[in-house]
């Protein structure tokens, strides 16, 4: 019976300390790079994590993900982030240090690389990372992998996923740009931006003739005179001899 209560207990611990899977697969995604699917395609860097496929999506995958829950990643610094607003409704963010980017608090997905440990009074938990007070965590994986470690029990800091607050409208690219009119007019603007390109060059390069006219006609002012424009004169003869 004492027996059974221990495996019982035994399985009850590594049930709390089990991460759902669209943590895991946050936490272990590459994000921004070349989507599969559509690396011929522009803008095809998966920058969108499905929560309910929990894998990593670029802009021309969304239709197929249009009724699931989507969370929008960034890049920060090189590194993966995702918007504190977002994050902190799947997930207690306290503790973990945000920082600022456009106006907007973010939170690191994974820690990162550092090229040497210094002397803090205050360092991340879990990577020795130096922090600002209050914080205790440098990263998402951070704050997860210390609970673990400690045999807490995630369920306690998880929040139930409200898909309302994920939905396909309401995710937006950097520089405001709605992902779903992206994905569904990409190849009009496709051929928008390379009709303005090539209307900016030949406007360019008229520019560019216009002043190169304009100089040939300011070289030496004075000394040349067009044709056109020569006074007729009396004729003169030569003095007799």
């Amino acid at each position: 019976m004492v027996r059974g209560d221990h495996e019982e207990g035994e399985e009850d611990r590594m049930v709390a300390a089990t991460k759902p899977a669209w943590l895991e697969g946050l936490m272990s995604e590459t994000f921004f790079s070349s989507c599969g699917m559509h690396e011929s395609r522009r803008k095809s860097e998966k920058n969108v994590f499905c929560l309910l496929c929990c894998l990593s999506v670029c802009p021309h995958c969304l239709p197929s993900h249009r009724p699931h829950p989507l969370l929008q990643v960034r890049r920060y610094v090189y590194h993966d982030v995702v918007r504190l607003s977002d994050l902190e409704k799947l997930i207690d963010c306290s503790y973990i240090q945000p920082y600022t980017i456009n106006g907007a608090k973010v939170i690191f997905i994974n820690q990162r690389p550092q090229s040497r440990v210094k002397v803090s009074s205050n360092v991340c938990s879990t990577c020795d990372r130096i922090l600002q007070e209050p914080f205790h965590f440098c990263s998402l994986s951070c704050k997860v992998d210390y609970l673990v470690y400690q045999g807490g029990d995630l369920s306690s800091i998880l929040y139930r996923i409200d898909e309302s607050d994920f939905t396909f409208s309401s995710l937006q690219m950097d520089g405001h740009e709605q992902l779903g009119e992206l994905s569904a007019m990409e190849d009009e603007r496709d051929d928008i931006v390379v009709m303005s390109d090539q209307l900016e060059q030949g406007s360019n390069s008229n520019k560019t003739e216009k002043r190169k006219k304009k100089k040939e006609s300011n070289y030496l002012p004075g000394m040349f005179l067009p044709i056109g424009s020569r006074r007729k004169g009396v004729p003169h003869r030569a003095p007799f001899s």
